[in-house]
């Protein structure tokens, strides 16, 4: 394990600060620190800020694939994600403007006692037979909820809307949601909005390069290749902005590493009988629940299989770091954080499977690990006045 390679939240310096900035824009308190980049441009009275999030544009992505483009060139800094750096705890920090410990989103896969089950938090379905849950609406809107920023800026700023552009299989969380699969549709929307005379807070998502990463790879000509016509659109967008007074963001949720070695829970067999539960949360972020007096054990055992890929920490270690922000402890992460976790911090993953998990595709690039190149993401800022 390289210690170059690890790279912690900086809480100061994150992506979380990028929201409370927006949200100290509109006068709204969150108790978190803002990011003084930013600030300096949301002091200007800006009839739009829109903030665009390319899933999985890391920063070493953008200077690999795109080292002199647009994007670069309006780069004003480099930033952390939060941990951990996976869409479903990044995405709910722009969508809640609180760190994960917070409102609860730790993962993509999270157990649920109330249902007996490992669920995914994006969609509601079962983690390993991938059918829907009956209830998973109460387990997102009532068990891990929060209040949407775009209702935060509204109730305190009403002559502002509030909209989201994102995929159709998104769930949207603002009141006004226009649907937009791909990166034309994307700034179709925003000049549209950014043209009407009201003031207006516009949040665009795209589940790319994301996509394109995981199955094509970190660096790959597939990646390069959505990003050079990414970049090509954003800049025309941006022409098409001129005269709107509109300031916009463009960030990431998260970056990616290659994987070299991909395992399975099954396969790891000299573990299974330390389990109370499967394994649960993410390929290079697991938890794991063990029988009561063989924790050491356990602990001893994983540490020296994987003493070069995997950090381990109890579940006190694991809190006391803060790697999950800082703010009132959710209620369900006590039970959302078995005895230990994982944390990658090299090119291995852990696929958490059971015998009923349905096969999923070989991920050639991935994130949810303590690396430099999952958590640092570029600040790309654009004034259009």
């Amino acid at each position: 394990m390289s210690q170059e390679k690890i790279k912690f939240p900086d809480y100061n310096h994150s992506i979380l600060n990028l929201i409370t900035s927006i949200l100290n824009h509109y006068e709204v308190e969150n108790g978190h620190t803002s990011l003084s980049t930013l600030d300096t441009y949301l002091e200007k009275d800006y009839q739009n800020v829109v903030l665009l999030i390319l899933d999985g544009m890391g920063e070493n992505v953008l200077q690999k694939l795109l080292p002199n483009g647009f994007l670069e060139q309006n780069k004003k800094d480099t930033i952390t994600s939060i941990f951990p750096p996976t869409t479903a705890a990044a995405l709910s920090v722009y969508f809640s403007g609180k760190a994960p410990i917070e409102n609860g989103w730790i993962a993509f896969t999270q157990y649920f006692k109330e249902f007996g089950r490992n669920l995914d938090m994006l969609s509601g379905r079962d983690s390993y037979t991938g059918e829907t849950v009956k209830g998973k609406n109460t387990a997102m809107q009532d068990i891990v909820c929060y209040l949407p920023v775009y209702q935060q800026i509204e109730k305190q700023q009403p002559q502002v809307k509030a909209y989201e552009i994102k995929p159709a299989h998104c769930d949207a969380r603002a009141d006004v949601m226009l649907e937009a699969d791909d990166m034309e549709q994307i700034c179709k929307s925003i000049v549209t909005l950014c043209k009407s005379n009201e003031k207006k807070y516009v949040f665009a998502y795209l589940d790319d390069p994301d996509r394109t990463l995981h199955r094509k790879g970190t660096y790959s000509d597939e990646a390069k290749e959505f990003l050079e016509d990414a970049q090509l659109k954003i800049e025309a967008m941006c022409k098409q902005l001129e005269g709107t007074n509109t300031l916009l963001i463009i960030c990431a949720d998260h970056g990616h590493t290659p994987i070299e070695t991909r395992l399975s829970t099954l396969e790891l067999k000299e573990f299974q009988d330390y389990y109370i539960l499967p394994p649960s949360l993410e390929p290079r972020f697991l938890t794991f629940w063990i029988k009561k007096g063989k924790e050491e054990e356990f602990r001893q055992k994983f540490e020296n299989r994987f003493a070069n890929e995997f950090l381990v920490y109890s579940k006190q270690e694991f809190l006391n770091m803060h790697l999950l922000g800082e703010g009132e402890q959710h209620p369900k992460i006590d039970d959302f954080i078995g005895d230990f976790v994982a944390i990658a911090t090299d090119s291995t993953m852990i696929k958490i499977e059971t015998e009923i998990s349905k096969e999923k595709y070989v991920k050639l690039s991935n994130h949810c690990g303590i690396t430099k190149d999952e958590m640092e993401v570029p600040l790309i800022i654009i004034e259009r006045k």
